[in-house]
């Protein structure tokens, strides 16, 4: 067998600070995802846990953690107050979001947005689980930090859905909301400052206004701007015209 993937690496050139990912199909049909690194590759599976490991016969090791969670609440009484993730635990998760992490990162640059949303959901969900039940606030911390960075690809893959819709207002209402929600664990945080500085808030501000300049506009905002045209270029009969059209002007459902 020849180890040596030089070959491999020459045909697909690394560039640096750019996502350069591509997916493909094996001989037996089974679809994967690579990253092209600075010194190699990085292969997951399109499905399921991106390595394609079952940890203790389930799905992902965030499976295996969720069915114990369920026998201890069985156990007692369906109470969870006692159910703790020690630092181990909190370890193992991290390094499985980061498997997740990157293949959605690679999904978002492949414009697949049902699939980032799947893995960026997911991966949120996991930081749910340890922020309730790690033993102490510094392990919920070691994922929770990382917050911000992933509500904002989640954002962006919920908004660029809605643009390949051409749903304009849905992506600028998932994209304000997204922004809100980093802002509120900034506030939670005591951090407020940090969020208008952070790269995420200014990604995504900056995305919102050319969302904005890009919509098109509603039969009432031409309207209104042929309105302000006629009545800055001193055109009285036009602007007439144009205030009875407005007038006229069935309410958008």
């Amino acid at each position: 067998m020849d180890f040596d993937i030089s070959n491999l690496l020459d045909q697909w050139e690394y560039q640096p600070g750019q996502v350069v990912a591509r997916r493909f199909k094996t001989k037996n049909g089974r679809e994967k995802i690579q990253l092209r690194l600075d010194l190699g590759l990085l292969q997951m599976n399109a499905e399921g846990r991106p390595d394609g490991k079952r940890p203790f016969g389930h799905a992902s090791l965030f499976g295996h953690y969720r069915a114990r969670l369920l026998k201890y609440v069985a156990a007692h009484d369906g109470g969870d107050e006692g159910f703790k993730l020690k630092a181990e635990d909190c370890a193992k998760l991290q390094l499985e979001a980061l498997q997740y992490h990157h293949r959605y990162i690679c999904l978002l640059h492949l414009e697949d947005y049902a699939a980032v949303i799947r893995d960026a959901e997911r991966n949120l969900a996991v930081f749910d689980f340890v922020r309730k039940h790690a033993e102490s606030e510094e392990l919920a911390w070691s994922l929770d930090q990382f917050r911000p960075q992933l509500l904002m690809v989640l954002t962006r893959a919920r908004a660029a859905q809605a643009l390949d819709a051409d749903d304009y207002e849905m992506a600028v209402r998932q994209v304000e909301e997204g922004l809100e929600h980093i802002r509120a664990f900034q506030r939670e945080h005591a951090l407020p400052e940090v969020a208008e500085m952070s790269g995420e808030m200014q990604s995504l501000e900056s995305w919102l206004e050319e969302i904005r300049a890009r919509r098109p506009l509603s039969a009432r905002e031409r309207l209104e701007r042929a309105l302000r045209d006629a009545i800055n270029s001193e055109d009285y009969e036009r602007a007439a015209q144009v205030r009875d059209a407005l007038r006229n002007l069935k309410p958008a459902k």
